[in-house]
């Protein structure tokens, strides 16, 4: 009894010996291109292809992707910014990294790029980053990962490549080319609401997209009217992605509307958002 009993308790070692063995070869195989599961994942973009981040990673790509646009960089600029601060920081505005690296795309004060509080701050390090890539000679025409190089000067010059195709997804729902291609579910507790609510949303679409007249409707949301349909998207994807940390219950653009509570775009039926606006409505408390 004993030696089955020490037999058998081998035998499943060796098993688990294995199968760890086999994740480690397939992790060392696939490497970065490992699609792990989207537990934590709670947004979805889809515009020729699908994207899957959080909350946290799906504004700060919308700011990047605003700001790009509201300095009047083609959407490729967007599509390189993307792809360099996925690469850089995992689209995340972290507070350290290598050596004195800040922020989305892990610029560093020490190489002139502004003070941590500057770098920290998204939209400055993203103006910082198209202004970079703008003085670069003919990086229109530059694949992906040489243009970022260009301006981050990485030990790891192809690293950029491999987040081109997610960008590039992102850069077509972020600018307006899809309609209803952002959709993010919120947590049963918003960050904000109410006329806060209202007024920080009002202040950070203006701020990311350069908007003039825009004022909260009241303490209940916003109304914007874009000049056409592709910047109707923009604005309304924009919304979508910031719903998380600005708490957004509704969104509506025509005959499409996004609800917190389905965290996805439905058609209502014969009913359009009054002329032709994209219309937010955020949580009231209690």
């Amino acid at each position: 009894m004993w030696v089955r009993t020490r037999a058998t308790v081998a035998g499943g070692v060796v098993l688990i010996l294995v199968a760890v063995i086999a994740i480690w070869l397939v992790v060392r195989q696939v490497g970065d291109n490992l699609t792990l599961p989207l537990v934590a994942r709670k947004c979805t973009v889809q515009a020729d292809g699908r994207v899957a981040l959080d909350a946290d990673q799906m504004a700060n790509a919308a700011t990047i992707a605003a700001i790009g646009a509201k300095r009047g960089m083609p959407e490729r600029a967007v599509v390189v910014a993307l792809a360099t601060a996925y690469q850089e920081s995992g689209l995340r505005n972290l507070a350290d990294g290598d050596r004195d690296s800040v922020g989305l795309f892990q610029q560093r004060p020490s190489q002139g790029w502004g003070t941590p509080a500057q770098i920290r701050d998204p939209r400055y390090a993203a103006n910082r980053f198209y202004a970079a890539l703008k003085k670069v000679r003919g990086w229109e025409k530059m694949r992906v990962t040489d243009a970022a190089q260009r301006v981050q000067r990485s030990a790891f010059p192809e690293a950029y490549q491999k987040w081109a195709d997610d960008s590039e997804v992102l850069s077509r729902a972020l600018l307006g080319d899809a309609s209803g291609a952002v959709a993010c579910t919120v947590g049963r507790t918003p960050a904000m609401y109410g006329a806060a609510a209202a007024a920080q949303l009002t202040r950070n679409l203006v701020l990311d997209w350069g908007l003039k007249g825009t004022d909260p409707t009241d303490a209940t949301g916003l109304a914007v009217t874009p000049g056409d349909q592709r910047d109707g998207w923009r604005y309304a994807h924009w919304l979508v992605s910031h719903a998380q940390d600005h708490g957004v219950k509704r969104v509506r653009f025509g005959d499409l509307e996004w609800t917190a509570r389905n965290g996805s775009w439905g058609r209502v039926d014969g009913q359009q958002s009054p002329a032709g606006q994209v219309v937010a409505e955020v949580f009231n408390e209690g």
